[in-house]
C-alpha cells in the first residue's frame, strides 16, 4: 500500500517522466491514467493534482519533449543555428517513437510550444530576415520545425499507430507500376534506414536533411535578395 510519504513526494515531474517511460515501452495508445497510476504506485485521482486528463498529461510530454531539444546556438549564423535546432529536434524524436504522433495531435498552443516556436522565429529575425520573409519561412518549414516531415508516399488516410499496410505481391506491384509509371519508378527503387526514420512512410534522416538543406538554400537565396511578397522567385 502507498504511504502518506510517497505521495507527498508525488509531484507533476515525476508523473510526466513516468508517462513518458511508460510510452516509452508500451506506447503512447496505452498510456491512460489508471496505467500510469499503477506505475508510480498511488490511485488514479492522485494524479489529477497534477494533470487533470489525458490531454493535459499528453501536453505535458510535449513539454517535456521540447526541454531535450537544445538551445539555439548563439555562436553560428542563423543558417547552421536553424539546422542545428531542427535536427536536435528530430533526434528527440527518434528517441521517442510515439512523440511525432503526439505533436501532430495537438491544438493546444501551450507556453513551451509558443517559446519553441518564438525562439525559431527569432532565428531569422536575428539573422536580419524581413518579418513578412520570416512569416513564409515558417509556413514552409511547417512540420520540419519538430524534425519531421509528412511525405508523399506515406500510406494515405492511415490511422496513426496503425500497422502498416501489407506489401502488394508482385504481379499487383507490376500491374500498379504499369498504371502509375512515373510514381512507380521514383517510389519503388526507394530505400530507408529503419533506424532514421520518423513515422511511417520515407522520412528517413538522408531525406529529411536532403529536404531541409535546400530549404535553407532557398530561404538564404531570398534573405540576400530582399525579398519582398510579389518578388520574383
Amino acid at each position: 500500500m502507498t504511504t502518506q510519504a510517497q505521495r507527498e513526494r508525488l509531484n507533476r515531474e515525476r508523473v510526466l517522466t513516468a508517462a513518458i517511460e511508460l510510452a516509452d515501452e508500451q506506447g503512447v495508445d496505452a498510456l491512460s491514467m489508471r496505467r500510469l497510476a499503477d506505475r508510480l504506485g498511488v490511485v488514479p485521482m492522485a494524479l489529477y493534482k497534477h494533470v487533470a486528463h489525458k490531454d493535459e498529461l499528453l501536453d505535458g510530454l510535449v513539454e517535456h519533449l521540447i526541454a531535450q531539444i537544445d538551445p539555439p546556438a548563439g555562436d553560428v549564423g542563423w543558417r547552421e543555428a536553424v539546422r542545428r535546432r531542427v535536427l536536435s529536434a528530430r533526434r528527440v524524436l527518434l528517441r521517442h517513437p510515439w512523440a511525432r504522433r503526439v505533436l501532430e495531435t495537438r491544438t493546444q498552443r501551450t507556453f513551451a510550444v509558443l517559446a519553441y516556436t518564438d525562439s525559431t522565429i527569432g532565428m531569422f529575425r536575428a539573422g536580419g530576415f524581413s518579418d513578412e520573409l520570416t512569416h513564409h519561412v515558417m509556413h514552409a518549414l511547417g512540420s520540419r520545425m519538430w524534425g519531421f516531415t509528412q511525405e508523399l508516399f506515406d500510406d494515405a488516410g492511415a490511422t496513426p499507430g496503425a500497422a502498416p499496410a501489407p506489401v502488394p505481391d508482385e504481379a499487383t506491384l507490376r500491374a500498379l507500376a504499369a498504371a502509375f509509371p512515373n510514381v512507380a519508378a521514383v517510389a519503388l527503387p526507394a530505400r530507408h534506414d529503419g533506424e532514421t526514420v520518423v513515422g511511417s512512410g520515407c522520412d528517413d534522416q538522408a531525406e529529411f536533411e536532403f529536404a531541409l538543406d535546400l530549404m535553407l538554400d532557398g530561404f538564404a537565396r531570398l534573405h540576400e535578395q530582399g525579398w519582398t511578397r510579389g518578388t520574383a522567385v
